[in-house]
């Protein structure tokens, strides 16, 4: 049976470094965390659940809250699920879900019970109706996303606004002047979620700016239909010589339908978008984009209520993560 000895021993630490790195319990350079994950994976090290729990009066449970809704990609969710759970194993956590659709009533639940030590809340509104029981409850939660305006709880995001400004800067740089975007579904936004508003507003705002003519495409919850209006768009895309895209299901659309139609990338057609890092990987896509590290995200954010169930007095943390665009050469100079 591997124990913490083991894995101090594989890392090159002490048992007391690896202890904090699992418990958060104190800051340690992420270098050291690295090294230390490492070998836990390296060794298939789980920590000792159910002895934690007799010693500290906790049940070594996360709660997740996730969404699982029509009207977002499933596989980008998923992205998210498994990072969070990765990285709460690591720590020698078990992950429970619980549905966004359960509402308030899902955190009382959670909470009531006594089932989780803390919640991590994805898919964030603007003005989420939630906070007020996130803050009411006696464990502590992280939000995996940014509310509008000032909230006393601990949140992590990639800084979506920068994002679509930087995607948008990129386009015009190269020359572009009239370009498509094609965002997501109506039913994202009338829910309200910030990362959705974030990315729309910045493009806007950002191609008003640099004097860019922007046609908006609304995506679609309905695969066959979603095809249907991206074919429509390329087939009359006019004088527009790029594509941004902030729809994950869109970008499996694509490469179909850019073949059928004979559409050279970036010859014919620049394209720039942004996406879960996991979920790129998962369909190989080609594209030039800023890449949602949902890996990162949840790491810090797990890291983040681990230390705040360890100290439950720490001040009120908010971390936007910089994006970074990752060129594969599909957007290119206007001729």
């Amino acid at each position: 049976m591997v124990t913490i000895g083991d894995v101090a021993r594989h890392a090159g630490v002490s048992r007391s470094t690896v202890s904090y790195a699992l418990s958060g319990n104190r800051p340690i350079k992420t270098e050291t965390r690295e090294r230390i994950q490492q070998a836990i994976r390296d060794l298939g090290f789980t920590a000792n659940a159910g002895a934690r729990a007799l010693a500290t009066a906790r049940t070594s449970i996360m709660g997740l809250v996730v969404p699982f809704t029509p009207e977002e990609f499933a596989p980008a969710t998923l992205g998210y699920v498994l990072s969070v759970s990765e990285n709460a194993r690591s720590r020698g956590y078990d992950v429970l879900l619980v549905t966004r659709q359960e509402g308030d009533a899902g955190i009382a639940r959670l909470t009531s019970s006594g089932l989780v030590d803390g919640l991590l809340v994805l898919d964030v509104q603007r003005h989420d109706a939630r906070i007020p029981s996130l803050l009411e409850a006696r464990q502590p939660a992280v939000l995996l996303g940014l509310p509008d305006g000032d909230v006393a709880l601990d949140r992590v995001d990639l800084d979506f606004a920068g994002a679509g400004r930087s995607l948008v800067e990129r386009l015009h740089g190269e020359g572009h002047r009239e370009i498509v975007f094609l965002t997501l579904p109506r039913e994202v936004f009338d829910q309200d979620l910030g990362y959705a508003w974030r990315v729309r507003e910045a493009v806007r705002s950002t191609a008003a700016a640099r004097g860019i003519v922007v046609r908006e495409v609304e995506g679609a919850t309905e695969p066959a239909e979603r095809a249907r209006r991206i074919g429509e768009v390329l087939d009359r895309r006019g004088a527009a010589t790029a594509l941004l895209v902030h729809n994950d299901g869109a970008l499996v659309d694509l490469p179909l339908l850019f073949r059928e139609r004979g559409i050279r990338v970036p010859e014919d057609l620049s394209v720039v978008t942004l996406y879960p890092d996991r979920f790129g990987r998962m369909f190989s896509l080609p594209f030039t984009a800023i890449e949602t590290s949902a890996s990162e995200i949840a790491e810090r954010a797990v890291q983040m209520l681990a230390e705040r169930i360890e100290d439950p007095d720490l001040p009120p943390r908010r971390e936007l993560l910089e994006p970074v665009l990752v060129d594969r050469g599909s957007s290119a100079a206007v001729p």
